[in-house]
């Protein structure tokens, strides 16, 4: 048995502010992906997979009792396949803000749901609120609490914007110029990174009023315009609203950077030759850039390893 592939994806823009409604994009990235598989004899880490599915079947159990009506399973299949050595084999790194449980979460939706609503139907907003929900609730068995983006975004295959946390649209992105000098591009910030610690910083810094107004004021406004220029493929507008927003995250999300990142981050925004942002909820893991010429960008952060994403 193996099945299908599932892709990791990158918020592109959004991180923290999408759950204060600020707008968010997010893309698939096919360069990391996993399948469900099935073997007799189980490596090692293949049987850690096996283990944490087990306990994730359990898990979907609870959420078909408190949850009727939203989701079920064939449960029976299920678990048969573990028993029988299921596991989830995956390239994408875990820790990274990438989305290795969303990938995970996609695939045993797509296997085990009953009903379930398929990528190729009419795809509503409710249809894709309805399964933003049920992958929130999903995803929680990894992340304490989840939106549930990651999955819906690696289930699909297709870009989505968030207008807002009830209003969520599959969309296109600007074709890529592959001849361009700009670029979107991975800095791996060499250590994972945990979801949980980071976005409990953020709920604590939102109790109090300034930082509530920053974001409110400073970091939506500037996710909401870079989300439009990036669609409309307004590239000078861009990086002025990305420069603004480099800013206030290194001002204001000071934890959720790794500290060896805070000059580089600094050193980018007086050079202009890149901005960096954070890639999902950071404290690790990988750091995103954005730059409008690469080669600058690499000679200004030599020794570090780029993975380009997109091309301007």
């Amino acid at each position: 048995m193996k099945g299908p592939l599932f892709y990791s994806k990158i918020l592109l823009f959004g991180e923290y502010g999408i759950i204060k409604d600020s707008k968010g994009l997010s893309i698939p990235y096919n360069f990391f992906k996993g399948a469900l598989k099935q073997e007799k004899n189980l490596s090692e880490l293949a049987q850690k997979s096996n283990n944490s599915l087990k306990a994730f079947a359990e898990y979907l159990k609870t959420i078909e009792k408190q949850e009727k009506g939203l989701v079920s399973f064939d449960m029976e299949s299920l678990e048969k396949d573990i028993a029988n050595g299921m596991y989830f084999d995956s390239s994408i790194p875990q820790g990274y803000g990438i989305g290795s449980s969303g990938a995970l979460v996609a695939a045993i939706y797509d296997k085990y749901a009953k009903d379930k609503i398929t990528v190729l139907e009419n795809l509503t907003r409710d249809k894709l609120l309805k399964l933003k929900k049920i992958f929130g609730k999903m995803e929680s068995f990894f992340h304490g609490k989840s939106s549930g983006l990651d999955p819906l975004n690696s289930y699909l295959s297709l870009p989505i914007l968030i207008n807002s946390q009830d209003n969520i649209e599959s969309t296109s992105i600007p074709t890529q110029n592959t001849n361009g000098k700009g670029a979107v591009f991975l800095l791996d910030s060499g250590i994972t990174g945990e979801t949980a610690p980071m976005v409990q910083i953020f709920m604590e810094k939102m109790k109090q009023e300034g930082f509530r107004n920053m974001i409110k004021n400073q970091f939506v406004k500037h996710t909401d315009a870079c989300v439009e220029d990036f669609l409309n493929g307004n590239v000078k507008s861009l990086f002025g609203n990305l420069k603004q927003l480099s800013h206030v995250v290194l001002d204001h999300f000071k934890p959720m950077i790794p500290a060896k990142f805070h000059q580089l981050w600094q050193q980018g925004i007086e050079s202009n030759d890149y901005y960096l942002k954070l890639c999902g909820s950071g404290g690790g893991g990988y750091i995103l850039g954005f730059t409008e010429d690469l080669e600058k960008a690499k000679k200004a952060l030599k020794g570090y390893n780029l993975e380009v994403v997109y091309n301007f």
